[in-house]
């Protein structure tokens, strides 16, 4: 009986074949097919990282489109503008038609005893109002002051972030981001409407007031004032055709066709055309502020300190209004506030600017403007970014009336064995 050496073979095989049966073929070892099988699951695992992070960024477009479509029109305003001859046409038509579907879709939907209920709230009136209107202009006077003692800004920004202190609240991006956030529509509504009834009443006074000091930066205007007639003819007209009249018209259609309105603006969704039409809003003050090479003729370092100061501007307002509105206001109620208090409009700042005096050139009406036109950019791009954190917010609380709303239900029906 021979014995096995360590070389000698069993069946014909040696020990090294025995050890690695398969090598002899060409197929791989078990070492090599742990290798493989690692290097396979890091592939898998970085394919789902990569697939997670692009479903990510897909899902933060579709949520946020309203703010990739703005920046789309903005940098096709930069490029291309309405000529000279039709701006004026094509700012009536936006301003009219734009601003009137906003607010007759929104009074579709709005109910009107929760309308009502909104206009009988004088304390959160007075408590927006205030803040609109004399916190705000005052703190931007504080600011430009202090910051024109360099002589360093332009003296028409001076000017414009002052009028832009002075002017009411938005109309339209308001209602319609409120509506995202999932805050009190109705309240904003409500807001809205009062504060630019207010606005051509009380932003020529407080512009007035900031602009007798007799400072170096408003040496510029001229000495005759011009009449407010006209701001308050064209301001109550718009006012009137394409806020209350679209207004009364959607509670009419919602209380004549309930159903109807719901499924076709609620179910299907219709009610996005409010977006659609705030960013034709926002495409026409561009177009006309790149049309006037309002933004060439100023130094880029102004741009920039524009741009700095009016975030922080919006974040001052913003801050103040939500602390002073949180010990007293439920959360629906806190945003409308937050999106009514640092929000300011150009509907009325930049015809305001045209007539409150009179003989100033084409120049430097557009450097007035400027600083209204930037800061309504950056109102909406943060007012768009915030509904995400509106509703994360809300959350919790619309979950715990749903499920309350749910459990009533049920309680109303008839358990087995009960007499219906």
């Amino acid at each position: 009986m021979s014995r096995l050496t360590p070389n000698s073979s069993v069946g014909g095989l040696s020990n090294e074949a025995q050890v690695h049966p398969a090598t002899r073929d060409g197929s791989p070892s078990p070492s090599e097919k742990t290798v493989q099988s690692s290097s396979t699951a890091v592939s898998t695992q970085s394919r789902r990282g990569m697939r997670k992070y692009l479903q990510a960024i897909g899902r933060f477009i579709v949520d946020q489109w309203f703010i990739v479509g703005m920046a789309v029109l903005i940098a096709i305003s930069s490029q291309v503008q309405v000529p000279d001859s039709q701006q004026h046409l094509r700012q009536t038509i936006v301003t009219y038609l734009c601003v009137s579907i906003i607010f007759f879709f929104t009074g579709c939907t709005l109910p009107t005893r929760v309308l009502l209920e909104n206009y009988s709230k004088w304390k959160v009136h007075a408590f927006v109002q205030a803040q609109c209107f004399l916190l705000t202009s005052a703190t931007v006077f504080a600011v430009v002051s202090a910051v024109a003692t360099s002589h360093f800004l332009d003296p028409g920004i001076i000017i414009g972030f002052i009028f832009l202190g002075s002017l009411p609240t938005t109309l339209s991006s308001n209602v319609v981001m409120t509506g995202q956030a999932h805050g009190n529509t109705a309240l904003t509504v409500v807001q809205v409407t009062i504060g630019n009834f207010l606005g051509p009443l009380i932003s020529p006074l407080l512009i007035t007031m900031y602009t007798s000091t007799g400072a170096w930066y408003d040496s510029f205007l001229p000495d005759s004032r011009g009449g407010f007639g006209g701001v308050y003819r064209r301001v109550f007209k718009q006012l009137g055709l394409s806020v209350y009249l679209p207004m009364v018209a959607g509670q009419i259609v919602q209380n004549v066709f309930p159903r109807i309105t719901k499924k076709v603006l609620i179910e299907k969704k219709f009610i996005k055309v409010n977006s659609f039409a705030l960013l034709i809003i926002i495409w026409q003050t561009f177009d006309q502020a790149f049309a006037t090479g309002a933004f060439t003729s100023v130094p880029p370092s102004n741009i920039i300190f524009m741009v700095f100061i009016s975030i922080v501007f919006y974040f001052i307002w913003l801050s103040i209004s939500f602390f002073a509105s949180l010990p007293w206001l439920p959360k629906k109620d806190i945003i409308a506030v937050c999106y009514c208090v640092p929000a300011k409009t150009p509907a009325i700042g930049v015809p305001l600017s045209n007539v409150m005096y009179v003989g100033l050139t084409t120049l430097q009406g557009s450097k007035i403007q400027i600083p209204m036109v930037i800061f309504q950019g950056l109102q909406i791009l943060a007012g768009s970014l915030f509904t995400i954190v509106y509703r994360r917010w809300v959350r919790p609380d619309e979950e715990r009336e749903e499920a309350e709303r749910k459990k009533e239900h049920e309680g109303h029906v008839p358990q087995e064995g009960e007499a219906c």
